[in-house]
């Protein structure tokens, strides 16, 4: 069977994560909704996404085709649905919202012509940004049964102290020494190469995922995830960082989202939580307007490649498009549109030459490579958030 992961109908409300990638490329939990799916189903898959993203994405069609959309989380009862579907069967969910469907070929196809199996399994949905850190806890949970399963940690160092160490997994090549890992409120997991800096005090859930670093004394809160290769310091809690993004320094991260290479400069920090204790409205960028988060707790939405000046500080319910950069004094708006160059006094356009200079430094310093794909998309980002820049 020839499995491919499609966008759906959230991929507008996961902007900016989505400007750069398909939802299937979304961190929550440990690892990628897409890894989710691959190991779940045990085969490849491919994606339907955007135009603009297909040639990094590419879709591979083959005889026998399901689709899968990709704001769902898989677990095994979904799974195997999802594998019993025939020909022309789309399951969905209560609120008719499509999960998968089977096709044969690729041929255009009308999914209302197809035989509707609404499913009873109980689902997790990505459908908002704010739902990446928001659900994040249960995300960790289900990776870590899904990783660790039938499989022994590496030992945990005598110099740290522990609590419930058996719900904390060290793999191969981590170093974790003279910390604090409390996961007597969920599951601490400490992924291949990565390292934990002596002082620093971690309470579960947590993932530390391939190559990351927790740098000394930072206090970090559930349900958190650092993604591959991250850098982490000072206080963070219940935030996810995708890949290759630093908050290295003193200073607070909560409830919010970091993209890929993104940077938090020394001493800066994001309001969580609104002085009149209301819900936070966030921008939605296909209403054009501030959208009801349903949530107290909402921090910093920040897109890739974007990155903030030391002593930076954030209005709760922020969102930072692509590639901008952020620096001075004040509060900047609670929105920056993508390739914005300012802060608080203004802002003006972060010309597009400049921006992927820098993001090809950036990458270089991990050797990784900015390729050409990497470049157009990143050009029709630009050209995209010209409406919402003040230029």
């Amino acid at each position: 069977m020839n499995y491919i992961l499609f966008d759906g109908s959230s991929r507008d409300d996961l902007l900016p994560f989505t400007f750069t990638r398909p939802v299937a490329d979304i961190r929550i939990g440990i690892l990628t909704v897409r890894e989710k799916w691959e190991k779940m189903l045990g085969n490849q898959t491919s994606t339907k996404t955007e135009d603009y993203l297909s040639g990094k994405w590419p879709i591979i069609i083959g005889e026998k085709n399901i689709f899968i959309n990709s704001s769902f989380i898989p677990n095994k009862d979904l799974v195997e649905s999802i594998q019993s579907l025939q020909e022309n069967q789309k399951l969905v969910a209560k609120n008719e919202d499509t999960i998968a469907y089977f096709q044969q070929g690729n041929s255009e196809v009308d999914l209302n012509s197809f035989e509707t199996i609404e499913t009873e399994v109980e689902t997790l949905k990505v459908a908002h940004t704010w739902d990446i850190f928001s659900k994040n806890r249960e995300a960790i949970e289900s990776d870590f049964r899904l990783i660790t399963q039938n499989r022994k940690s590496q030992a945990i160092h005598e110099s740290n102290f522990v609590k419930a160490a058996g719900n904390v997994f060290i793999e191969e090549g981590a170093i974790v020494e003279n910390c604090s890992l409390n996961a007597s409120d969920g599951p601490i997991y400490i992924g291949k190469d990565a390292v934990v800096m002596e002082g620093s005090l971690i309470r579960g859930p947590f993932a530390l995922c391939e190559g990351a670093m927790v740098k000394l004394g930072a206090k970090i809160y559930g349900a958190t995830t650092i993604g591959p290769a991250c850098k982490v310091g000072g206080e963070i809690n219940n935030s996810v960082l995708f890949e290759n993004s630093n908050k290295g320094h003193d200073g607070f991260l909560g409830n919010s989202v970091l993209g890929e290479w993104c940077n938090i400069g020394a001493d800066s920090n994001n309001s969580n939580l609104k002085n009149n204790y209301a819900e936070v409205r966030l921008w939605n960028y296909k209403s054009e307007n501030f959208a009801k988060t349903g949530l107290q707790f909402c921090g910093l939405m920040m897109g890739d490649h974007s990155k903030c000046a030391i002593n930076t500080m954030f209005n709760t319910g922020t969102v930072i498009g692509v590639s901008a950069n952020i620096f001075g004094s004040g509060f900047p708006r609670n929105f920056v549109p993508g390739f914005s160059w300012g802060g608080s006094a203004g802002t003006s356009t972060y010309k597009l030459e400049k921006a992927l200079e820098t993001a090809e430094l950036v990458m270089q310093r991990r050797e990784v490579q900015l390729t050409e794909e990497d470049r157009k998309i990143l050009t029709n980002v630009f050209d995209y958030s010209a409406k919402w820049r003040k230029n």
